[in-house]
């Protein structure tokens, strides 16, 4: 469930939000005040936040500023374009003029999230039962988790950003040795055969295949 933040010091306008919020299924949290938009953010990440911007405490134009990676709607009584242009600049994501239609609003909710969501499967490789989330390090095989060690993690990723090209151990070595330094040829073949191991367990498929005297390449076969 995608979680909303509203910060509106308008009594009615934030609970007729979280109403209709609520009612499309989304998880509506709100702040009254910048201040308490902060300290709610300190503890909580919302997909998106409702801003409006003459709020008691930290006002809405600071606290745009300090939001991170949360796309924000801004719903404000101010109409001037070049307040529209500088919050945009600022790091907003729309703006709206109260009063606002809620459908509009919704439709915009809707397409802010669906942008969200592209980028972060932008960030997720996946080749056959496999997923490796960059962002988050986590691997999945035939929907079950795989807790990889860091040096295994690197090789995976390595593999499934060229799906079905052989990769030669030299570059697989030096590809990774950034982050894992100590890994030499001899240790390489130790760290495949824990990670081709741990693949198999939860697929039951060998998805790693050596091409003898080159290297490894990943495979879907049974």
């Amino acid at each position: 469930m995608k979680k909303i933040m509203i910060v509106d010091d308008d009594q009615h306008i934030s609970d007729m939000l979280v109403e209709n919020l609520s009612t499309e299924g989304y998880e509506v949290v709100a702040a009254y005040s910048g201040t308490e938009a902060l300290l709610l953010l300190s503890g909580t990440r919302p997909d998106l936040i409702l801003l409006d911007l003459m709020l008691p405490g930290i006002s809405g134009e600071e606290l745009i500023t300090k939001i991170k990676d949360i796309p924000v709607i801004v719903l404000s009584a101010k109409a001037d374009i070049a307040d529209k242009v500088g919050l945009l600049r600022n790091g907003a994501a729309d703006y709206m003029t109260k009063p606002f239609d809620m459908q509009e609003l919704l439709a915009r909710i809707d397409v802010q999230l669906r942008k969200q969501e592209t980028a972060a499967d932008k960030n997720v490789l996946r080749y056959s039962d496999i997923s490796l989330d960059q962002d988050t390090h986590m691997v999945e095989c035939n929907g079950s988790e795989i807790r990889l060690t860091r040096t295994e993690y690197a090789i995976l990723r390595l593999l499934m950003l060229r799906p079905g090209q052989v990769v030669a151990k030299l570059t697989i070595l030096e590809d990774i040795s950034i982050d894992t330094p100590d890994c030499t040829e001899d240790s390489l073949k130790i760290h495949i055969h824990n990670l081709r191991r741990k693949l198999k367990a939860a697929s039951g498929k060998d998805h790693i295949s050596a091409v003898w005297g080159i290297g490894f390449m990943l495979t879907d076969a049974s």
